[in-house]
Formats: C-alpha cells, sequence, structure tokens
C-alpha cells in the first residue's frame, strides 16, 4: 500500500481534496474551487494553490459545511481509512454539523409526504382543477 507523501512535498489544493476523498474526480474538485465552495485559510483561491500541513480549509459538501485542518500531504487517492489520516475536521464544524442535521431531521418530519404518486385519474383531476382556478 502506498503512504502519502512527506510533509514537505508539493500538493495542489484540487489533488489533495481528491485524494482526502472530499470529492469523486479532480475536476469536480475544480469545479467547487472555482465556484466558491472550497475556501483556503478563509480565502477564494485557484485549484493550483499548494496546501500546507496544518492549513484550515473550509468546504461545501451537498448541504454539509466543514472545517478541516490539514494534517498530512498526499497527490494519490487511496482506501477512505488513508484518506481520513489526510485531515482533521474541527469540534466547532462538526458540531455545527451535528446541528444542522437534527435541523433538517425535525423540518422534514413536519413536512407531510403521501404514501404514493397520484394515479392517472388523480392527475386528470387536479389538471382540472388548476384550469377551472386560473379561469
Amino acid at each position: 500500500m502506498k503512504q502519502p507523501h512527506d510533509n514537505d512535498s508539493k500538493v495542489r489544493l484540487d489533488k489533495w481534496l481528491w485524494a482526502a476523498r472530499f470529492y469523486k474526480t479532480r475536476s469536480i474538485a475544480k469545479d467547487m474551487i472555482d465556484g466558491g465552495k472550497v475556501h483556503y485559510e478563509g480565502h477564494r483561491v485557484k485549484a493550483s494553490k499548494e496546501v500546507a500541513v496544518g492549513a484550515l480549509i473550509r468546504l461545501r459538501q451537498g448541504m454539509d459545511e466543514k472545517e478541516v485542518v490539514v494534517t498530512r500531504l498526499s497527490d494519490r487517492r487511496g482506501n477512505a481509512t488513508l484518506a481520513a489520516t489526510l485531515y482533521d475536521e474541527t469540534a466547532a464544524s462538526l458540531e455545527k454539523r451535528r446541528l444542522m442535521a437534527e435541523q433538517r431531521k425535525a423540518l422534514g418530519a413536519s413536512t407531510p409526504h403521501t404514501e404514493n404518486r397520484p394515479n392517472k385519474k388523480q392527475r386528470r383531476q387536479m389538471l382540472q382543477f388548476r384550469q377551472q382556478q386560473s379561469d
């Protein structure tokens, strides 16, 4: 199994995000960086920015926003356990994500959900009702 590079090597930000398994491909990582979803030390940067050990990276993955501190460098994508050694998530970030997940769960429970989709007859009735409302 290949080990991550030593701390003195140079690794691009998009490669590091890909190697740390935050994004599935380097092109997705680059798009996220260009789109402002990734901040390095509090600033928007380019995908070619060199990552340093101890740097704070804030990134968005779906609905979650994470703050991680770089602990090791690697430009090779390994398994998930190896990727988890490349960074440490801050305690504030973990707490914030937990609170946001609880809020989403509570909000989801309050919205009504139907058991199944309307059938053809019900869809026709809904369309007819909407047309009557607009006339």
